[in-house]
């Protein structure tokens, strides 16, 4: 059986996108890491916009520099010492000379900010006749053209380390990035959490509400909005609580109250003399009032709040079972030896007993099955009857009180409140209610229990008695 919270639209938090999570925790953190790498995104390229123009007068200043210098050193040097000069800065410094000439082949640098900027600032300190690349022949580096007079139309070419123009400290601060953006996202997580859990606290109440329990009461502390929140819901379960007491009491009053005038009628009728043909109807008009009006005892009683203990299911089917057998009714009982489940034993009777009143009122002239079985996972209780059944897409309504199935059934009396007790009381045992089509005709009702949870709780309390 599909539970009635089962049964609401699924939300649409994520927008439709099963890409996204659903929760409002992780979409907020991931809303704010989003803002965060956007963050650090548009702040990196503010950086490097006001930074490039200075490191690139830096960068120029020291390769005008370095280039100046070679040339002095050149110019200044005595011919037969030139060649160990050349030797000496290419083993010392990195820095290599080569004549230009007409066939060179380079490759220009490319076309980025930095390096239009670099080139810019180059060419202001040596001279707009400079020229830059990237390759030198077959040789990758970063190569500048220069003159060691500026009259003299023959170019040299002068290699620079790549290290030079590398940027420093880039590591630690990429490092310094993230560690920023981890503490970032540590701190949006946690920011999130204490959203998320009173939130949470509250759909599980309200979850309660809506199976009609009284959660316990929320914290009203913490924020002022959550505070406001929690206080707001408090009061209303309060309210409803007190409405429901109200309600049973009023209802259980007027029921109590009803029962005793037709127990007078009852005997009065018995007693006038009259032909049993016309004393019969009426007192069966009066038993269906009385079970009527104990549905209403029962319904008025909400859901159950006693501890559940264990209980021999198939001995409690055939106590259940055997008055009827004792009235005459043609009822088949297949159990078990012995089937223990965790229940609570007089509102499973009454759920049972509900369903076979249900069979003999729909099938009177039928014979009713009652079947126990379990299987790894749940107990089952089947009471199958062969009456005209009920369509399916009818089954979900047939759950809610004060409902019933006039064109299945159309003999039937009552106030359409015995399907909403017994799933209540199965809800209350987290199990379910199925209403099936039976094969061959007629209805096939399942009260299904769980029994993983049960074994489990007996378990325990088999453990914790022998602690003691």
């Amino acid at each position: 059986m599909t539970k009635p919270e089962d049964l609401s639209p699924a939300p649409r938090g994520n927008g439709g996108q099963p890409w996204l999570p659903r929760s409002l925790l992780w979409q907020t953190f991931l809303l704010i890491a989003l803002v965060l790498i956007l963050s650090l995104t548009v702040w990196s390229a503010i950086f490097r916009h006001f930074h490039e123009p200075g490191r690139a007068r830096d960068l120029a200043q020291m390769a005008a520099s370095v280039v100046n210098l070679t040339r002095t050193a050149l110019i200044n040097a005595e011919t037969s010492r030139r060649t160990d000069l050349l030797i000496d800065l290419a083993a010392l410094e990195g820095i290599r000379i080569y004549p230009s000439e007409p066939t060179d082949e380079i490759l220009p640098l490319p076309e980025t900010r930095p390096m239009q900027l670099l080139t810019r600032e180059i060419k202001n300190q040596l001279g707009e006749h400079t020229r830059l690349a990237a390759r030198w022949k077959t040789l990758d580096g970063f190569w500048i053209s220069f003159r060691l007079d500026p009259e003299d139309p023959d170019d040299f070419w002068v290699r620079l380390p790549a290290e030079r123009l590398e940027s420093s400290g880039t590591a630690d601060w990429l490092g310094w990035v993230f560690a920023a953006f981890s503490v970032s996202l540590l701190g949006a997580f946690l920011i999130v959490s204490r959203i998320s859990t009173p939130l949470r606290s509250l759909a599980d109440a309200a979850k309660m509400v809506g199976r009609g329990r009284t959660p316990p009461p929320l914290p009203e502390n913490g924020p002022q909005e959550f505070a406001i929140v929690s206080r707001a819901f408090n009061q209303m379960a309060g309210d409803l609580a007190r409405n429901e007491a109200e309600r049973a009491v009023i209802l259980a009053g007027v029921s109590h109250d009803l029962r005793t005038p037709l127990a007078r009628l009852r005997l009065g009728i018995e007693m006038s003399g009259s032909p049993d043909e016309d004393i019969v109807p009426m007192i069966a008009d009066i038993e269906e009032m009385d079970r009527i009006i104990g549905q209403f005892l029962d319904f008025g009683r909400g859901e159950p709040h006693t501890p559940t203990e264990p209980i021999d299911l198939a001995a409690l089917v055939t106590d259940v079972a055997e008055p009827y057998r004792l009235r005459g009714v043609d009822l088949n009982i297949d159990t078990p030896v012995r089937l223990t489940v965790s229940a609570r034993a007089l509102p499973l009777r009454r759920a049972i007993a509900n369903l076979i009143d249900n069979a003999i009122r729909y099938a009177p002239d039928t014979p009713i099955d009652v079947r126990v079985h379990a299987d790894r996972a749940e107990a089952h209780v089947e009471v199958l009857d062969r009456g005209p059944g009920i369509p399916p897409d009818q089954i979900d309504r047939l759950r809610q009180p004060f409902t019933r199935l006039e064109a299945a059934r159309s003999d039937t009396k009552g106030a359409g409140l015995g399907l909403a007790i017994i799933d209540r009381v199965m809800r209350s045992h987290d199990g379910r209610l199925e209403l099936l089509e039976r094969e061959g005709g007629g209805l096939r009702a399942v009260l299904s229990l769980p029994l993983r949870k049960q074994r489990a709780r007996m378990r325990a309390v088999a453990n914790a008695q022998d602690k003691q």
